[in-house]
């Protein structure tokens, strides 16, 4: 039973902060928490949690909690507003920049702002261009690879 507790807090966990659009996808990440479960058990804790599916503002879906509709709607409206605006993205340090088409910096900012990303410390807009400084030991490869998570259109 404990193991159970451990796999459905974890399946909460990943859910909220991953964009996961199959259960294919959550048995991958689970496998790499640890967790070695079957897909009827994991649609069984899906179905337990009343885990469903809504858009994911890119014209697919992903998993969510009920009442985190209107979260989920959010989060699709930030990564829209993300790839809408952003040209590139390079980092030095723990300071990451985020070029951006004029008059956008404002909105990306915005949306790094309320994905509400750990390894994000603050954030400054410009017209065309914004800066993220991110937490002490997190690298911009580590800031990549969550970004990529939240925004999975993204490119380097």
């Amino acid at each position: 039973m404990k193991e159970r507790q451990s796999r459905l807090k974890a399946i909460k966990n990943l859910i909220k902060n991953n964009t996961i659009e199959s259960q294919d996808d959550l048995l991958d990440l689970l496998l790499k928490e640890g967790f070695d479960v079957t897909q009827a058990t994991l649609s069984r804790d899906l179905k337990l949690l009343k885990v469903g599916k809504v858009p994911d503002g890119k014209g697919g879906y992903m998993y969510a909690f009920p009442g985190d509709d209107e979260n989920a709607e959010s989060q699709a409206i930030y990564v829209q507003d993300f790839l809408r605006g952003y040209i590139s993205i390079d980092f030095s340090g723990n300071i990451v920049v985020i070029k951006t088409f004029p008059g956008h910096a404002n909105t990306v900012c915005n949306a790094i702002d309320n994905l509400n990303l750990d390894e994000v410390l603050g954030t400054v807009a410009g017209d065309n261009c914004m800066f993220a400084c991110l937490r002490e030991g997190v690298t911009g490869d580590m800031f990549m690879e969550t970004l990529k998570k939240h925004i999975p259109g993204i490119e380097d």
